[in-house]
């Protein structure tokens, strides 16, 4: 298995090679030279813990590295961290199935990858013979971040430096960065949005002088973003392992077909689930679920994706997202892999905002079904599946419950559906709180969660209990056209 650019540079390179350089040298995004094909396979998985379907679908993609060094990443990272032996739950509520993606360390699905990710790029240095230090350069609506600086603290021979938008994400997220601990972690706000953030750190990646400039003083700019296959290759085992489950807990039969209802941002979480599809994994209906941020919305409706637009800050900041750069990747795919037609979309983007797709690359879109859901659904969605169900969702997980409610008004398929959830609600607590009709008024972020758990007789994740205790040791702020200056700052360069 070799990987190659999206948009056509000659370069075909291994796993472990890919995970260390992040992104291709002419700016594309690495893809996989094919997608092995598991239908045939799925029966002799079915009663695999997370850990063992995690091996034998990685190894097929990262084959230079060694069984025992693969699994020894695997085992590190689905330890105890997370709060159930089962890592990612996919549970039946009322009619609705759930796949819980927000039992790791910082109670969001990023965990999934990032508690691996470090582990594959630690093996990859060694194997690659890489002396200089790396230095993760990550911009973040919110989940990324954290979960990030959680992986990678502490590991030698690589620093973490993450950016995120100062007024775009919860108050929690925002404690969770600045109260993180590691020697090597370094974290500062931006004066602008997420995608200020993103577009800045890709165009210090393509940045060619600064980066011979950090080479110069012995560090290699890497990524933790899901432009990182590194990042995106373990997103596509929770969704074979949520198949699995249901067809062990007989809700359904071996080869019949679901649909996955994704709440999508930065369209990675949503392109592993496809990847899954390639591989054979009986899909029926990708359902994409936008908030008010409906930029992908569009594009699965009218094929062309414009960014030229206000931005929304909404109660799932983690979606306050124009630029999906995994996009990207799915453009390839559907092109069936034209790197020109590629090129000419994403140029198009840069320059003036929008791309449109023609009609073949329309066709190959067929998967994909979108949805959105307002502010106002959100709130009032959260409030009902709580009381129907005495089941509590943070407002991302409820943006796809919304979306999958649109979807059912269309199409009246008897497809067993999973609610892919991305967040604890306590991640969340003042926007649930309030959703459920309780004011927050006059109280702090402590008091809010204390509030959410005696009304709704949940226990709040000890990840987040313990941020009331935990120092601030992160307080770097700057312009949205400063993250230069500062990484030369935090690197003493």
């Amino acid at each position: 298995m070799h990987f190659v650019s999206t948009r056509g540079c000659s370069e075909k390179i291994k796993g472990s090679k890919a995970i260390v350089n992040g992104l291709c040298s002419d700016g594309g995004l690495y893809v996989p030279t094919e997608f092995p094909y598991l239908k045939n396979e799925l029966n002799k998985f079915i009663n695999l813990s997370y850990k063992e379907l995690c091996f034998e679908i990685l190894k097929l993609f990262l084959d230079d590295f060694t069984e025992n060094e693969l699994k020894s990443c695997i085992n590190k990272a689905y330890d105890d961290k997370f709060d159930t032996e089962i890592i990612a739950p996919t549970k039946k509520i009322n009619d609705n199935y759930f796949l819980e993606l927000y039992h790791g360390p910082t109670c969001a699905f990023k965990d999934m990858a990032l508690t691996l990710m470090p582990h594959l790029l630690e093996k990859s240095l060694k194997k690659n013979d890489i002396k200089e230090d790396i230095v993760i350069l990550t911009a973040t609506s919110g989940d990324t971040g954290k979960a990030a600086l959680e992986g990678f603290k502490d590991l030698d021979q690589i620093k973490i430096i993450v950016f995120f938008p100062e007024d775009g994400v919860s108050n929690i997220q925002r404690l969770q960065m600045r109260t993180q601990e590691g020697s090597n972690t370094h974290v500062v706000s931006i004066n602008g949005n997420f995608d200020d953030a993103q577009s800045a750190v890709k165009n210090i990646f393509n940045d060619e002088e600064f980066n011979k400039f950090l080479l110069k003083n012995n560090y290699i700019l890497s990524s933790a973003n899901s432009i990182n296959i590194g990042r995106l290759l373990p997103q596509i085992v929770y969704y074979f392992y949520s198949y699995l489950n249901l067809v062990r807990d007989k809700y359904i039969k071996l080869g019949d077909k679901i649909n996955f209802v994704v709440p999508t941002g930065n369209f990675g979480n949503i392109l592993a689930a496809y990847y899954a599809k390639l591989m054979g994994l009986p899909i029926n209906k990708l359902i994409c679920a936008s908030n008010e941020n409906n930029v992908l919305y569009d594009f699965f409706e009218t094929g062309k994706y414009d960014k030229n637009r206000l931005l929304h800050l909404t109660t799932s900041p983690s979606m306050d997202i124009l630029i999906s750069s995994n996009l990207e990747r799915l453009l390839f795919e559907v092109s069936n892999r034209d790197d020109k037609k590629v090129n000419l979309l994403i140029n198009s983007l840069n320059a003036k905002g929008f791309y449109e797709i023609d009609e073949d690359m329309e066709l190959n879109l067929s998967t994909f079904h979108g949805e959105y859901a307002t502010e106002v659904e959100v709130k009032e969605n959260i409030n009902k599946v709580f009381k129907e169900s005495n089941y509590l969702i943070d407002t991302h997980t409820c943006v796809a419950y919304t979306a999958y409610e649109k979807y059912k008004k269309i199409n009246s398929e008897d497809v067993v559906t999973v609610i892919v959830s991305t967040a604890s609600p306590y991640k969340f607590s003042k926007d649930v709180l309030s959703s459920l009709g309780k004011s927050v008024e006059n109280l702090n972020e402590f008091d809010i969660l204390e509030k959410l758990s005696l009304e709704t007789n949940k226990k709040i994740p000890l990840p987040i209990k313990n941020l009331k205790t935990a120092k601030i040791l992160h307080n770097r702020n700057c312009e949205k056209y400063q993250l230069k200056k500062e990484i030369e700052n935090i690197l003493k360069v």
